[in-house]
């Protein structure tokens, strides 16, 4: 595939979902970012944003089977993953797998922090594995497939917090914004009238063949050895304890617990691969890493009571981290 084609297709899901959604235009971006990388996301933020609206109108986009599972306390993992039935076939018994919601291409776990951690679990496997295992028996997912996961961080009563080791693998943390005066008069006209947008398609025909071309194109776009030890600077200068001799920033040092994983250090290499690719460019810049950095990191660098405490967040953190290393 020709990055050419890369860009214009990019370019008309992003349309298409514009459609639909006013502003929340970098969210947009990131999201098939993300997608085109093989990652999930995790979308914050407080109710009616259109966090919702955003995933189903990205699905219709790209054509691609959609199910959304709404998260709540009684949910229970076979809720999710499907479970075994007992079935009659033949004059005999036996048991059939019955597949569950997560059997899609894109997955919408709508307030995931509503559910137990036991059923939170459940998608573990699904995310990294790309498979769930139901009585030792394992059944691959759909291809592509992607998690989009939504949570309010302003209602704390009747929510489990998500383990550390679920938001590791999310590739990324995006926060929807309220929107401006002018965003919100032209929702206004697109909600309360008579003219409603629609998304329609974007790829026709082997729209998964597409996909996977594009996916491969992405993890062929050049990122030079100076630019790689950057994005290694980055991110054990958010590692609490000094590592090769390395001093972390004081905010790293008084405010967080853990710093990234190598995760992160993936996730903004292919975001930034990604973001270079929707720009028309075949090689990543210092600037493409940055547009990416922080939603790359900041559900993976873990705060400590302190920063709790005085309200430090783990953006400035990142923020921080930015202005002590060096590019070269």
């Amino acid at each position: 595939m020709e990055p050419q084609k890369f860009q214009d297709t990019f370019k008309r899901i992003e349309a298409e979902i514009r459609k639909v959604i006013v502003g929340h235009d970098d969210a947009i971006r990131k999201v098939l970012i993300a997608f085109f990388a093989g990652g999930h996301v995790l979308l914050e933020g407080v109710p009616g944003l259109g966090k919702t609206l955003l995933v189903k109108a990205f699905s219709a986009a790209i054509g691609m089977s959609f199910k959304r599972i709404q998260f709540t306390p009684d949910l229970m993992p076979s809720d999710i993953v499907g479970t075994e039935v007992l079935a009659e076939s033949g004059g005999r018994r036996e048991f059939q797998f019955k597949k569950g919601p997560v059997f899609a291409h894109v997955v919408l776990a709508d307030e995931i922090n509503r559910a137990t951690p036991k059923t939170q679990s459940a998608v573990l496997e699904a995310m990294e594995e790309k498979q769930v295992t139901v009585f030792g028996e394992s059944h691959l997912l759909e291809s592509p497939f992607m998690v989009m996961a939504t949570q309010n961080p302003i209602e704390l009563e009747g929510t489990y917090p998500l383990p550390e080791a679920q938001l590791d693998r999310f590739f990324f943390k995006l926060l929807v914004t309220s929107p401006t005066q002018v965003e919100l008069r032209e929702i206004l006209k697109r909600t309360t009238g008579t003219e409603s947008g629609e998304t329609n398609r974007v790829l026709s025909g082997d729209g998964g063949q597409h996909i996977n071309d594009m996916k491969q194109l992405l993890r062929q776009v050049l990122i030079a050895p100076p630019i790689e030890d950057y994005v290694v600077r980055l991110v054990h200068g958010t590692q609490p304890a000094a590592q090769n001799g390395s001093v972390a920033p004081a905010s790293v040092r008084n405010y967080l617990r853990f710093g990234s994983s190598p995760r992160g250090a993936q996730s903004i290499i292919l975001g930034a691969k990604g973001n270079a690719l929707a720009e028309g460019r075949v090689h990543v810049s210092y600037e493409d890493v940055e547009k990416v950095l922080y939603p790359a990191l900041r559900h993976r660098i873990i705060l400590n009571f302190q920063a709790e405490a005085e309200n430090v967040s783990a953006d400035q953190i990142i923020a921080e981290v930015v202005k002590q290393v060096p590019r070269t």
